[in-house]
């Protein structure tokens, strides 16, 4: 499997904001974000071919229960499936970041941190030449989502840039087939800078406030900034 990165910090985002977690980032996607702030784990993949067993010992070296699969994509990972039923045995709690464009197939998870990518993702034709297109195509795929709400504990986090993504939300949730309850839908402001995140925050809560959404901060950037190991 080809790793990026593993560290023992908080989460930063989502239910279990502040909850001291072991990070497991692969390295390698199948979208290309236009905001993407690990970059070096998708649009340029780095990192080193690591086993499950060296994996799982690194992970262990840590006195933490929460384990966190991210990437990239870290269901694209050759793999996933054993690594998350290795730290399963562990007594792990297993949370996957995903963007919801492959389905689960069983895979051992607690939480699912679903983050479907609204149009304001898509990067321009000039920075991703051909990846556009195949972005904009993978992006949504709303009979993924559903499986994993469906067959797992989950959130869905939305990347927020303006008000305008709200519509893009409601239609993604009326289309899906499935109840979810206004407090399942995180709203997290799309920004890789404290600043940045505060002048969208304000928006964003009015917006929560009317829905009964809950807002998503991300207390790792405003604590350590857009760095790696966070």
């Amino acid at each position: 499997m080809f790793v990026s990165e593993i560290f023992h910090s908080i989460q930063g985002e989502g239910e279990l904001t502040g909850v001291p977690s072991v990070f497991v980032r692969t390295s390698g996607c199948n979208l290309r974000c236009s905001w993407c702030d690990t970059k070096y784990a998708s649009w340029t993949p780095e990192g080193e071919e690591m086993n499950i067993d060296q994996i799982a010992a690194k992970v262990d070296e840590f006195p933490c229960r929460h384990t966190v699969l991210t990437g990239g994509e870290p269901m694209v990972a050759k793999r996933i499936h054993h690594l998350a039923a290795r730290l399963k045995e562990l007594g792990k709690h297993i949370t996957i970041e995903t963007a919801a464009t492959i389905l689960p197939e069983g895979i051992a998870c607690d939480l699912a941190s679903l983050s479907p990518k609204l149009s304001n993702s898509t990067p321009d034709t000039a920075v991703a030449g051909g990846w556009r297109d195949r972005h904009e195509k993978r992006r949504l795929q709303p009979e993924v989502i559903l499986d994993w709400i469906q067959n797992y504990n989950y959130q869905l986090k939305f990347v927020v840039a303006s008000e305008n993504d709200l519509e893009q939300i409601h239609d993604l949730l009326a289309g899906l087939g499935a109840q979810v309850t206004p407090a399942k839908i995180l709203l997290m402001p799309e920004g890789t800078d404290a600043e940045t995140i505060r002048n969208r925050s304000l928006l964003l809560v009015d917006i929560c406030k009317h829905h009964g959404y809950r807002y998503c901060d991300r207390l790792h950037i405003h604590l350590f900034g857009n760095t790696k190991g966070t």
